[in-house]
C-alpha cells in the first residue's frame, strides 16, 4: 500500500506509527525524527497544538515499537533494513585521535612556567600599585563621609588660622 493511494479518511484512520512506517518504506532510507514527524503531521493535518501534544507520544511509540531503529543523531530507519551488526556499527563511532592537543598541553605548561617567573621587583611593583589604589579609594571614601556629615559648604567656612579651632 502506497501513501499516494490512500484517501484522507484512510490516512486519518492509520496510527502515526503506521504512517511513519509507510513513509520510511516509500523513501527507502533513514530520515531524521523531526522530518518524519513533520510529514506525518502534514498528512494528518495536525494543528500546532496537536503536534505539541503528540510528538512525545510518537517518539515513545517509535522506541517501543519493534519496527524502528535509531541510527544516532536523531535519524530513524526500519529495523528490517539492517542486520544487527550493521546497526551497531553505524551507531558506534570510533574515537578520534588527538595528537595536536599534546602539543598544546606542552605549550600551556611552558606558559605557566613563564608566568611563575616572578621576581621580587615584580612583587614590589604589584604591592605598590595595590597600595596606591587602596589609598586613593580610602581617601575619596573619607572625603565623601566628611562631606555627608559636615556638609561641603560648612567645611569651606571653617577657619583654620587659629590653633584653638583645630
Amino acid at each position: 500500500m502506497s501513501l499516494k493511494e490512500l484517501t484522507q479518511e484512510q490516512i486519518d484512520d492509520l496510527s502515526m506509527i503506521e504512517l511513519g512506517s509507510l513513509i520510511l518504506k516509500e523513501k527507502n532510507k533513514a530520515i531524521p525524527f523531526q522530518d518524519l514527524f513533520s510529514q506525518i503531521a502534514e498528512l494528518k493535518n495536525l494543528s500546532e497544538e496537536q503536534k505539541e501534544n503528540l510528538i512525545a507520544q510518537f517518539y515513545t511509540d517509535m522506541n517501543v515499537d519493534g519496527r524502528y531503529l535509531t541510527l544516532g543523531s536523531g535519524v530513524w530507519g526500519l529495523k528490517s533494513w539492517y542486520s544487527v551488526e550493521q546497526g551497531e556499527e553505524e551507531i558506534t563511532e570510533e574515537p578520534k585521535k588527538r595528537k595536536k592537543k599534546k602539543k598544546a598541553a606542552v605549550e600551556d605548561t611552558e606558559d605557566i612556567h613563564d608566568d611563575l617567573d616572578i621576581t621580587d621587583e615584580d612583587i614590589d611593583d604589584m604591592l605598590d600599585d595595590f597600595d596606591d589604589d587602596v589609598e586613593d579609594a580610602d581617601l575619596e571614601e573619607i572625603e565623601d563621609e566628611v562631606d555627608d556629615v559636615i556638609g561641603k559648604d560648612d567645611l569651606d567656612e571653617l577657619d583654620y588660622d587659629n590653633e584653638d579651632d583645630r
